[in-house]
């Protein structure tokens, strides 16, 4: 927007880089180009600023498909300013001298042109395809096809204006058509889901059954190592009671012989013993059968007096002594 300074006969413009200013006096084109800064009076001057920067217009557009559904394209259309005398004559871009505001509503009226002309062409390819296959294609289609129309329109050329981009961010059914379109597909992964479930569940079901099979197997097979190990074990008792009464058996019968070897000795040594015991015994026999009666009685009578204890009394009968003197006498 130009900025103007108010003097007492004179006024000053001065207008930014992105804006074309025409100045007329006398219905005369006098001056005009980008960022132009003068002097004029307002009494003999028209002035006209024509944007030339580029600028973007968002669309949102609801049209019908070829099978009557509602859809919504959303999307920019950019565009900018080219031949700023040409729009200038087909637009009112004047300027208020006071405020340096524009009087009209320029640019709402291009952007209304450039808006009809792009939904337009929206309708026109979305109009001669279902809604299936628009959503398929996506929005390539339609921003190639809006580019195309806009660039070739003479309209826009007639009033100096080029579209330099063209950008549609969605095309979109109605939520009702959404939800029904998206449906099947959603079935269809509801039904992937069920089945990897149900598959999901055999699977486990089979594994239960591999898992039980297993533990089924390995029941049985510690039952046969403890029957096994009850054998072994019973085997080696027996074995052990054998070797036991084995034993016994060796120990016993080399008890017996020991037993037997001890009699037959103690026999021997009894024998020889008392065999000479006998012989002591008839030799002491004979050898007392030789001497003589006072011998044997002294003799007798020395071995009771060394077998005695302590004598506390004896008594001498006249009987013993009788004999006893009678030999002393002789």
């Amino acid at each position: 927007m130009a900025e103007i300074k108010k003097l007492p006969l004179l006024r000053h413009l001065r207008a930014e880089p992105t804006s074309h200013v025409l100045a007329y006096r006398g219905g005369q084109l006098r001056t005009e180009g980008p960022g132009r800064a003068f002097w004029f009076r307002a009494i003999n001057t028209a002035i006209a600023e024509v944007p030339i920067d580029d600028r973007e217009l968002p669309f949102l557009f609801h049209v019908r498909s070829a099978d009557f559904q509602a859809l919504t394209v959303q999307g920019v259309v950019g565009y900018r300013v080219v031949d700023p005398q040409r729009v200038a004559r087909r637009i009112d871009f004047a300027i208020d001298l006071n405020t340096g505001r524009w009087t009209q509503t320029p640019l709402e009226q291009l952007a209304g042109l450039v808006m009809q002309l792009a939904q337009q062409f929206v309708i026109d390819e979305l109009v001669k395809r279902d809604v299936r296959q628009i959503l398929a294609d996506g929005v390539a289609p339609i921003r190639a096809h809006i580019a195309a129309g806009l660039a070739a329109e003479a309209a826009l050329g007639d009033l100096g204006i080029q579209v330099v981009a063209v950008r549609v961010a969605a095309v979109a059914p109605t939520a009702e058509m959404e939800k029904a379109l998206q449906q099947p597909t959603r079935e269809a992964i509801q039904q992937n889901a069920d089945q990897a479930t149900f598959q999901r569940r055999a699977l486990a079901v089979e594994s239960e059954r591999a898992i039980a099979e297993n533990e089924l197997h390995n029941r049985i097979e510690l039952a046969r190592r403890e029957e096994e190990l009850v054998g072994r074990e019973g085997a080696n008792a027996r074995k052990r009671a054998e070797e036991k009464v084995a034993a016994a058996l060796v120990e016993a019968q080399g008890a017996d012989e020991r037993h037997a070897l001890a009699a037959t000795r103690k026999a021997a040594t009894i024998d020889e013993v008392q065999g000479a015991q006998l012989r002591v015994d008839a030799e002491r026999a004979r050898i007392d059968a030789a001497m003589p009666p006072d011998v044997l009685l002294a003799l007798a009578m020395r071995e009771l007096a060394a077998n005695l204890g302590k004598v506390e009394h004896l008594t001498v009968t006249p009987d013993m002594l009788t004999p006893l003197l009678g030999r002393l006498n002789r």
